[in-house]
């Protein structure tokens, strides 16, 4: 007896993974452009602690002072005099952005201070400092 509509053995499909790659790329362009990078200043400092400490969301140009005083932004040391055109430049990009300045609790004061007044110079006005919040 012969069967009518058997199915042949050889059959050669083939699975098209087109549409999933094209899936697969849109979510990783989807996870890219709504990824938030961290920006750092580019040094580990030991904040000192305090009890008014308020997280901040919209720092968005770090400025570090390390316990010997050097001072860095992205990633670099720069000298006290360099950082008003540094902060200037940055501020151009972002003028909504905040100053905020990390300093180490062993860093000295003046530094901080001389710091402070060249972003000042540079036209930023919301100037904050960061401190880690008192348990």
């Amino acid at each position: 007896m012969r069967r009518r509509h058997a199915i042949p053995d050889n059959d050669d499909s083939v699975i098209d993974l087109t549409p999933m790659l094209d899936v697969v790329f849109i979510m990783l362009i989807f996870f890219i452009v709504t990824a938030s990078f961290v920006k750092e200043s580019g040094i580990e400092v030991d904040r000192p602690h305090a009890q008014t400490a308020v997280k901040s969301v919209r720092g968005n140009i770090l400025i570090g002072i390390a316990a010997d005083n050097q001072i860095w932004v992205q990633n670099r040391v720069i000298d006290v005099r360099a950082v008003r055109a540094n902060i200037e430049r940055l501020h151009a990009d972002n003028p909504q952005g905040s100053v905020i300045i990390q300093a180490d609790k062993g860093s000295r004061t003046g530094t901080l201070v001389e710091v402070m007044d060249q972003v000042r110079l540079a036209g930023v006005e919301n100037v904050s400092i960061a401190a880690e919040k008192r348990p």
